[in-house]
């Protein structure tokens, strides 16, 4: 705990890793908005029958429970209740061409010891098949 009772901490690769694409790619984007964001906010919400959904937004603003992985040509905040969802995570970037590329999010279970979303939650079989 800080001073004022917040938390700090700056992130590790052991944390979070950014692939070099995604890397080269979020340089590429904050170059793009220049100083009007801060950083990139990595974010977990519930995803029902696969599990929680995990995602990505430019933020400007770091709150007291915010960890912090600096590039130098980017941030990325982390809140604390989300990196215990993601601690082990990598994050690439995957360019398939003809405009479709996105931000993938590999190995995201690593801390929780859980496992990927299922083909057909809700089977009569009580389970994911």
């Amino acid at each position: 705990m800080g001073a004022a009772g917040s938390f700090n901490s700056v992130l590790s690769a052991a944390d979070i890793n950014i692939s070099e694409a995604a890397g080269e790619k979020l340089s590429e984007l904050f170059a793009e908005v220049g100083d009007e964001m801060d950083a990139i906010r990595i974010f977990v919400s519930g995803g029902g029958c696969s599990g929680m959904s995990y995602g990505m937004t430019f933020s400007d603003e770091k709150t007291p429970y915010d960890s912090v992985l600096d590039s130098g040509d980017y941030k990325v905040y982390v809140d604390s209740v989300a990196l215990n969802y993601m601690r082990g995570v990598e994050i690439d970037f995957i360019d398939k061409g003809m405009g479709e590329a996105s931000f993938v999010f590999n190995n995201v279970f690593a801390a929780t010891g859980g496992s990927g979303g299922c083909g057909s939650c809700g089977s009569s079989s009580g389970g994911c098949s």
